[in-house]
C-alpha cells in the first residue's frame, strides 16, 4: 500500500532543517535501496524555500507507515509541526514496474 506523509514545518525551523538535511537525505536512501520510498520531496514557502516534506513510502499497512514517518531524521528533530498519513493511489504517470 502506498502512504503519503505530509509534513508540515514549524514557523522559523529552516536552520534545523538544513542542518539535519544530509541524515534524512540518508534516511531516504536507504528506503530507496529497501524499494520502500516511492518519491518525496519539499513543499516551499512563496520565496521558495522548504517548509515541508512530502513522502510517499510502500508499506503493508498504516502502523508501518507511521513508523517510517517516526524514523525521520526531520521527525526525530522536532521539525515538523504536523504530520498527516493517508493512504494513497497512484493513479496517472505512474512509472512502469522494472
Amino acid at each position: 500500500m502506498l502512504f503519503a506523509l505530509i509534513c508540515k514545518d514549524k514557523p522559523g525551523s529552516l536552520q534545523m532543517r538544513l542542518d539535519t538535511r544530509p541524515e534524512h537525505v540518508a534516511f531516504l536512501e536507504g528506503l530507496n535501496g529497501d524499494k520502500k520510498l516511492a518519491f518525496a520531496g519539499p513543499f516551499l514557502d512563496a520565496d521558495g524555500r522548504p517548509n515541508g516534506s512530502l513522502v510517499v513510502v510502500e508499506t503493508p499497512d498504516l502502523a508501518s507507515a507511521r513508523a517510517l514517518s517516526a524514523a525521520d531524521p526531520y521527525a526525530k528533530a522536532g521539525l515538523f509541526e504536523s504530520i498527516e498519513i493517508r493512504q494513497w493511489n497512484w493513479t496517472f504517470n505512474k512509472p512502469a514496474a522494472s
